[in-house]
């Protein structure tokens, strides 16, 4: 029985998981995902990766491939019978399986909100079918148009169904609501986390990633291409911050059948990150704006910031992601080198930026 709580919140249930078990996670060759994998593994956890590598690949687990803990199953989950047995004899279950980016969204997006609902929905019945908590990882898009900075509470503002960007957080918002209803008609123990921008070692940005697409373009001496006017604000986590963070919230006895926003709440505008890639990676580079226009579909809308309330999570956690953006990129850049043998900074000849 769970003790009782303070007027107005939520009576106190037992963790997603407790201590080292075995954990699936869904999209676990993924960016996020591989690193969560990784976590977890030095956490003690047995682990079982399914991913179709649509988005990720194997590359991502290298550095864990032949651990005697991690099991990798090559396939979809929105396949119902991949997930049963896949869930089966599991503790929980890290649901980060989908279609990511906003190139890719705006390129299909019929496609990519398709495959998202089909995965969250048979991740979410078979989970309660067989009575497997499950930590959702969901996106920060389904605040949409809302006022910053967000809080889990607010009511989520997608947009119109006419806008492309709308409908991929209106299918993120839906899973949303698909996990909060397993869990009143299954009691199926869910956290739904709400990832904002992260980035760090393995990200890639031929989806729309800014971070890595920056870095790459200052590494080959290409101009630095910033979309508009720049000064729309990101905030920046992590990824290794991320992944601890996912791991300590499925162990918090607060918040099951909860929202919690998942990054950092630092505020940097995108023209500012393109310059700190270049001071970072030495280069003389310039940074050119790009009219929305030209990149995007007609109506594709990218909000002016994105700022995230973090009181859940510091609740739940005791902490949130706080790594400076520097460190992060000098991450990223250090990656990036390594991964085509590149030792220094690419520095063409001087160039007026645009």
């Amino acid at each position: 029985m769970s003790r009782s709580s303070p007027a107005g919140e939520p009576p106190t249930a037992p963790p997603l998981c407790v201590g080292a078990g075995r954990a699936v996670v869904t999209g676990g060759a993924g960016f996020i995902g591989s690193h969560l994998v990784e976590h977890l593994l030095d956490e003690g956890f047995a682990v079982v990766v399914v991913d179709d590598l649509s988005t990720g690949c194997l590359d991502n687990l290298r550095s864990v491939r032949d651990h005697d803990r991690l099991e990798v199953v090559v396939a979809s989950v929105g396949d119902e019978r991949v997930a049963r047995a896949a869930f089966a004899e599991t503790d929980v279950v890290f649901h980060l399986a989908g279609a990511v980016g906003v190139q890719r969204l705006a390129r299909a997006p019929l496609e990519v909100m398709q495959a998202n609902l089909r995965a969250s929905e048979v991740a979410l019945e078979v989970a309660a079918d067989l009575r497997v908590p499950v930590l959702f990882t969901s996106s920060s898009e389904v605040y949409g148009e809302g006022a910053v900075p967000f809080f889990e509470h607010a009511a989520v503002m997608p947009g119109a169904t006419e806008g492309l960007r709308g409908g991929y957080a209106c299918a993120k918002a839906m899973s949303e609501w698909l996990a909060c209803a397993q869990a009143q008609r299954a009691g199926l123990p869910v956290v739904v986390a709400r990832l904002f921008n992260t980035v760090g070692p393995r990200q890639r940005g031929d989806y729309g990633m800014v971070l890595p697409r920056l870095v790459r373009q200052a590494l080959q001496g290409e101009p630095l291409t910033v979309y508009g006017s720049g000064q729309q604000t990101r905030c920046f986590a992590h990824v290794q911050d991320v992944a601890r963070a996912l791991a300590d919230l499925a162990r918090s006895r607060s918040l099951p059948g909860r929202v919690v926003n998942v990054g950092s709440a630092v505020e940097t505008p995108v023209a500012e990150l393109a310059a700190l890639v270049v001071a970072v990676t030495g280069s003389r580079a310039p940074i050119q704006r790009v009219p929305y226009e030209q990149v995007f579909p007609e109506g594709f809308a990218d909000p002016p910031r994105r700022v995230p309330a973090l009181d859940r999570l510091f609740a739940a956690n005791g902490w949130v992601p706080t790594a400076p953006l520097r460190s992060v990129v000098e991450d990223v850049v250090a990656y990036e080198r390594a991964a085509t043998g590149s030792p220094g900074a690419v520095i063409p000849a001087a160039s007026p930026a645009s």
